[in-house]
């Protein structure tokens, strides 16, 4: 639904953006994410982002084992009140999810870079969903083509693994898998 002229929107408070006031937004087409009570709009991913979604999403879920279960976007991470993400890719705990969003660190939270989110999947959302106890957390850069895949261990994460072009990944986890970055982008 667009927000109509007329239409009235909620109040904001003076402080930072709250849970409430995000889901009280109307749909406009764009994605909304929570960063440390900051709103976060981004335009809709271009065709390249959204193939490597796609087979990224395949992948994923040929090998997700039982107990687990793998989304898309735009499916709510909601890591606290004032920090609530959308990865682009996600693996949660079935038991886990409400009918909602998904109020506890995924297993494994994906993000497709993109000119206008590639710093905050890099630095801000990489650090938040490590300091929530998101065991693993990859991104795959569509224009390389690559993937970087890190590990939480001892409360930081630590480099799992990355590919560029044809390189084959290994990694195993949340369960084990096989990422060729190539395979993601190329075009059937």
């Amino acid at each position: 639904m667009t927000a109509q002229r007329g239409d009235e929107l909620p109040p904001l408070n003076p402080g930072p953006f709250t849970r409430a006031e995000l889901d009280a937004l109307p749909d406009d087409g764009n994605r909304h994410e929570l960063l440390d009570g900051v709103l976060i709009v981004t335009p809709a991913p271009a065709p390249k982002h959204q193939r490597a979604v796609t087979r990224l999403l395949r992948l994923l879920d040929g090998a997700c084992p039982a107990g687990l279960e793998v989304f898309p976007a735009l499916l709510d991470v909601a890591l606290s009140d004032d920090t609530v993400l959308e990865p682009d890719v996600l693996v949660a705990r079935v038991g886990d999810l409400t009918e909602g969003d998904v109020p506890k660190p995924p297993q494994l939270a994906v993000e497709v870079l993109s000119p206008s989110t590639r710093r905050y999947d890099l630095l801000l959302k990489r650090s938040r969903y490590e300091a929530a106890g998101t065991p693993s957390y990859w991104v795959v850069d569509p224009d390389e083509p690559s993937v970087i895949a890190w590990d939480l261990r001892d409360g930081v994460y630590a480099e799992a693994g990355r590919a560029v072009g044809d390189e084959s990944l290994q990694l195993d986890a949340p369960f084990e898998v096989r990422v060729v970055p190539a395979e993601l982008l190329s075009a059937r």
